[in-house]
């Protein structure tokens, strides 16, 4: 049986949006961090119980990084208390769909780990 390369472009290429994308979301913790804002804004600390194992440095970093390129918003409440919270921006919204797709193909295709989840 045949199949055709769903993504176009020949059986031995690999279209460049697609390695951008897994370069992107591949990096530890990206896409989990998606995933877990997908529930709606959350402040750091929230993230940090949400994601057992990450550093609170590595979750600044992926947060700045998420924000730069624009899937995730910060956004600064005044206090007493002064707190801060990200969340999905349009952009990073209109991945979930990828994600959730990702997600039930793992859970169908991959044996569980005992690593939690998001």
């Amino acid at each position: 049986m045949t199949v055709s390369p769903p993504l176009g472009g020949g059986p031995r290429a690999c279209p460049g949006g697609l390695t951008r994308a897994f370069a992107f979301l591949g990096k530890r913790w990206n896409g989990m961090l998606l995933g877990t804002l997908a529930n709606g804004p959350a402040g750091f600390a929230e993230l940090t119980r949400a994601l057992p194992g990450i550093s609170e440095s590595v979750l600044s970093d992926r947060l700045g990084e998420l924000a730069r390129v624009g899937l995730v918003s910060r956004t600064v409440r005044e206090g007493p208390p002064l707190g801060v919270s990200y969340q999905l921006t349009d952009r990073g919204a209109a991945l979930l769909p990828a994600l959730t797709a990702l997600a039930r193909w793992a859970d169908e295709n991959l044996p569980a780990e005992s690593s939690g989840g998001c």
